[in-house]
């Protein structure tokens, strides 16, 4: 099923449930009423009100189908995002050792690819923010950068090497 028909099965599921939602409510203040002469006969009544019902459980029966389809998609997407996410790990641990980093170096650095700033790696770290700046700079020296956002630049464009570039409209 295409993800159009999908969505316009989802509306005609809602549509329907409205409407039996609407008769449920007009029947039920009917009844609170009290007033009113029957608006068709009993039969059609009855014809409606299992109609009604039916529409009810489709839309159930819909919403369980769809809960489980998310559910599905979300373990899926989780599952690709975890491995990613450890390729992306792996591709700066060999960047890391290219680059002769020390332990505190890679330290400084993972942070500061995090987007994390010199005073909260200081803190974490339980060091000055001075001696954060100096490992930063023997990192950038090492890896051939002189910023921050060229770090994070340089491994953006390793993850997007193989990537197509987008043409120009």
């Amino acid at each position: 099923m295409t993800k159009r028909s999908k969505v316009i099965v989802l509306w005609a599921v809602v549509l329907v449930q409205a409407i039996c939602a609407a008769f449920f409510i007009t029947e039920f203040s009917i009844e609170v009423i009290g007033k009113g002469a029957p608006l068709f006969t009993w039969q059609l009544h009855e014809l409606v009100e299992i109609s009604a019902n039916v529409g009810l459980v489709l839309g159930l029966g819909l919403g369980v189908f769809l809960v489980a389809e998310i559910m599905a998609r979300n373990r899926k997407v989780e599952g690709q995002l975890r491995v990613v996410s450890g390729e992306f790990n792996k591709l700066l641990e060999e960047h890391f050792k290219n680059w002769a980093l020390t332990p505190s170096e890679k330290d400084v650095a993972y942070f500061a690819i995090k987007g994390m700033s010199n005073a909260e790696i200081a803190g974490l770290r339980e060091t000055s923010e001075g001696t954060v700046k100096a490992q930063m700079n023997a990192v950038y020296k090492k890896a051939g950068v002189v910023s921050r956002t060229q770090l994070l630049g340089y491994f953006i464009e390793e993850l997007m090497a193989d990537s197509p570039m987008p043409s120009a409209a």
